[in-house]
């Protein structure tokens, strides 16, 4: 009996050990990741890099393109979305460790003309792979190897205006995303990632400009249309979250966390009887979980308030 609780012991100490990394805290974010279909996409690296500490670690969706990360520190986090035959995905999202973070859904869309041949899946493999040890020069060049030899996969320049995202030059990474716009001039994640680049280096009017830059009735996908509104409500943009978190809702009425949002960014205006009617929608959708009994206490709040 005492070797089995001094097994246990054991087990609990390097449990308690392995959590004790930098990025180590009371967090927990969930999300799924499908294609441009709505199917779920398995095997996907989620590889997430927290700001504040500068280290991170990886995760992997599952069949139901599902993934977890628990007990990490609140504050910014960098999250890339990478699968061999599709374009990575980077998002910036804020961690709090004093409430549950909303699913993080991600769209993934497929990297058109770029898989024609065997030699170049391995050709882009490699250049992943460089990409994951850190080893952003090496990958650069893969890269840009895979653009002179296919002038047509002037997606990949999205790859490498991520590896210069990675190693902090901006600037850089600003070049290879344009060179995206130049082929299609509406590409979101360009766009967004130029975006992203003029938040990194703490310039919020450049960087909501070129969030601007998306004409909002022209995006279909509600996820951009969230996760545009989430910067905007972020910077205190509340007039223009409201846009882009109604916008999503249109288009995906049982949209969970963005009706939620809209009711957040009502609250926050002091819109109480739209904000009123956004989280009795929520509970059409979602009458029965944690978040739904929150909500219910807004409602009995603005009701109170509007009655006065």
């Amino acid at each position: 009996m005492k070797r089995l609780f001094y097994f246990v012991g054991i087990l609990i100490f390097f449990s308690f050990l392995a959590l004790a990394q930098d990025y180590g805290g009371k967090g927990r974010i969930q999300g799924i990741v499908t294609d441009e279909e709505g199917k779920p996409l398995k095997a996907v690296k989620v590889k997430l890099f927290c700001v504040k500490t500068e280290s991170g670690f990886e995760k992997e969706t599952d069949a139901n393109g599902k993934w977890k990360a628990n007990w990490i520190k609140g504050g910014t986090w960098n999250i890339d979305f990478e699968k061999v035959g599709y374009s990575t995905k980077p998002i910036s999202i804020v961690v709090s460790e004093l409430k549950r973070s909303p699913l993080i859904k991600v769209e993934m869309k497929k990297a058109e003309g770029l898989l024609v041949s065997d030699k170049l899946k391995e050709d882009v493999k490699k250049g992943e792979i460089f990409y994951d040890e850190g080893k952003y020069e090496e990958a650069i060049e893969v890269f840009n190897m895979i653009i002179n030899n296919f002038p047509d996969a002037y997606i990949i320049n999205l790859n490498i205006g991520n590896c210069y995202f990675k190693m902090e030059d901006y600037n850089r990474a600003e070049e290879y995303y344009l060179k995206v716009l130049e082929k299609d001039s509406k590409n979101s994640d360009s766009i967004i990632a130029i975006g992203n680049c003029y938040s990194n280096k703490g310039d919020n009017t450049q960087a909501l400009e070129w969030y601007k830059k998306i004409e909002i009735d022209k995006i279909s996908d509600p996820i951009v249309l969230y996760n545009i509104g989430i910067f905007f409500y972020n910077n205190s943009k509340f007039d223009e979250a409201v846009k882009y978190y109604k916008e999503a809702v249109d288009i995906k009425k049982d949209f969970l966390d963005g009706i939620y949002q809209l009711g957040i960014v009502h609250l926050a205006l002091g819109n109480n009887p739209e904000a009123l009617t956004s989280f009795e929608n929520y509970l059409e959708y979602d009458p029965d979980s944690e978040r739904a009994s929150q909500v219910k206490g807004f409602i009995e709040f603005l009701k109170k308030k509007i009655n006065e």
